[in-house]
């Protein structure tokens, strides 16, 4: 079966700082990693290869930085890596994403058959969800967003358990088709150091807007019709009351206890030994 997997190299959230002029992401010097929904969505397409057969194709769109991502992709067991890069692309919203992404992977279709998209839930520096049922409705594949259980898969059909506000939900789609998928999934696994020997020798190849027949208005700002009008970052939170309990803490508790139930953090109810 062919498996292919779309990857983003995103900025380490836990080091992402704004520029104050710009109100924009600062990139130089932040860390970037493999988005980690995209991680778990690699996982499971590996494991299903090693189960049924077949190869995985990974497929990301960004600078060419983001070749380390799809290089790291590699090293967990993936057979070809596609990076889509062209200044055309940039300013690209999840809409126009989402059409660059679908026309490469309609060109892989076409030369090799796919079996099963496999994405993120979501890339952690945009929280918008849309890109990979974008990908999914352009294709004309049925789409199966949340999941985290592989059920079963045969060559005709997928069944998963997916996750909704009111609980589980199981569902089956006919092949092809694209899954999204939450962290619950799977555990990843490390790189064997025969997998990245290989990957460090490894050259992705490289799309640009002429390997394939773009339609310019739908990519790039042309394409997006969101835009970011503001980034700012929030207040920083201030500090708290401090109560001092050294000198007289009976008092300090009273008063406390007192404030508690002022703000109703406690009920009046639990006064008097009522609970």
């Amino acid at each position: 079966m062919h498996f292919v997997v779309c990857l983003k190299q995103v900025p380490d959230t836990s080091e992402v700082r704004i520029d104050p002029e710009t109100n924009t992401l600062m990139r130089q010097g932040v860390p970037s990693i493999i988005n980690p929904y995209d991680a778990h969505a690699l996982e499971e397409a590996i494991r299903l290869k090693e189960k049924v057969g077949g190869r995985v194709t990974l497929v990301s769109m960004g600078p060419p930085q983001a070749l380390e991502a799809l290089k790291k992709g590699m090293s967990f067991g993936a057979d070809r890596a596609i990076l889509l890069s062209d200044r055309a692309f940039g300013g690209s919203d999840s809409l126009a994403t989402a059409y660059i992404l679908s026309s490469a992977i309609r060109k892989i279709h076409e030369e090799d058959p796919i079996d099963l998209i496999f994405a993120g839930k979501e890339a952690i520096d945009g929280d918008t969800a849309q890109t990979g049922p974008g990908i999914a409705q352009r294709l004309g594949f049925p789409q199966l967003t949340y999941s985290i259980t592989v059920r079963e898969l045969t060559e005709t059909t997928i069944t998963v358990e997916r996750k909704t506000e009111g609980g589980r939900q199981v569902v089956q789609a006919q092949l092809p088709a694209l899954i999204t998928v939450e962290k619950e999934l799977n555990d990843l696994r490390y790189a064997s150091l025969p997998n990245m020997m290989n990957a460090a020798k490894y050259e992705p190849e490289i799309w640009s807007a002429k390997s394939l027949e773009f339609d310019a208005t739908q990519m790039g700002l042309k394409g997006s019709p969101t835009s970011v009008s503001r980034i700012f970052a929030p207040p920083a939170r201030s500090g708290g009351e401090t109560i001092d309990g050294t000198k007289d803490p009976t008092g300090t508790a009273k008063s406390l206890v007192e404030t508690l139930f002022q703000q109703n953090i406690i009920h009046p109810l639990a006064k008097g030994g009522q609970h």
